[in-house]
């Protein structure tokens, strides 16, 4: 199985297909606990208190912002979901995965 913490978005303008299906399961299989939601992929996360909410989202922002990728982050106290598509396709491309492996990993930080 690819590790997909190690790849890294590459910009997308439009003009390709979304995954297929298949190649959505694929890649769902590797991110644990992410589902699909239409044309996106999304998780929710909890945190012991707003704050610790709010530390982890700062650290998300800032793996989107350098990977040139960024998630729909929707906040409610401790609670925070991320939802990951790209806008460019409107659908679903490998980057998804990728960011959403990256988000993932920030857990053990």
């Amino acid at each position: 199985m690819n590790d997909l913490t190690q790849k890294r978005c590459v910009p997308c303008e439009g003009g390709v297909p979304p995954l297929a299906k298949p190649e959505v399961e694929k890649l769902l299989a590797q991110v644990p606990g992410w589902e699909l939601d239409g044309k996106w992929i999304t998780k929710e996360f909890q945190f012991k208190n707003f704050v610790e909410a709010m530390k982890y989202v700062n650290r998300a922002a800032a793996v989107a912002e350098e990977e040139g990728h960024h998630p729909d982050i929707h906040i409610h106290y401790n609670g925070v979901r991320f939802d990951i598509w790209t806008h460019a396709i409107n659908g679903l491309s490998e980057n998804d995965f990728i960011l959403a492996a990256k988000i993932d990993a920030l857990q053990g930080r």
